[in-house]
């Protein structure tokens, strides 16, 4: 049976990297820099903020997904899904912002390592029960 609830989560995170990525590119294009940061700080901030979120979106979608595949319970996996992207939603938001909202980037830190801590800890209890 096909994975609809990591599926769901997965996709919105694909398409908020997606527009991370695409941020990157235009900067890029309209700037003429095509290796490295060439020490310009709003293209470094931008990688940052992309590269934060091909950082931790990948290992809490796996979770997600064991715990999917180990039937747990919906609203379990929805919570987890949503503690995801709203706190990658919420770093992103906040870090890309000059001055940075740091109050958002802390909230989207805090959901995302609470997410993949849960996750981690319910992934490790249904293997042993």
């Amino acid at each position: 049976m096909m994975p609809t609830i990591t599926s769901f989560y997965a996709g919105l995170l694909a398409l908020l990297y997606l527009a991370l990525c695409a941020r990157v590119i235009f900067y890029r294009r309209s700037h003429l820099i095509s290796l490295g940061d060439k020490g310009d700080k709003a293209l470094l901030k931008r990688m940052r903020v992309q590269s934060n979120c091909a950082e931790y979106a990948p290992i809490g979608i796996v979770l997600l997904l064991l715990l999917e595949a180990g039937a747990a319970a919906p609203w379990l996996l929805n919570l987890l899904g949503l503690m995801l992207l709203l706190g990658r939603l919420a770093h992103a938001i906040g870090m890309s912002q000059t001055p940075q909202i740091m109050i958002l980037r802390q909230i989207g830190m805090v959901l995302t390592l609470l997410m993949i801590g849960l996750a981690a800890l319910f992934a490790v209890a249904f293997a042993i029960f």
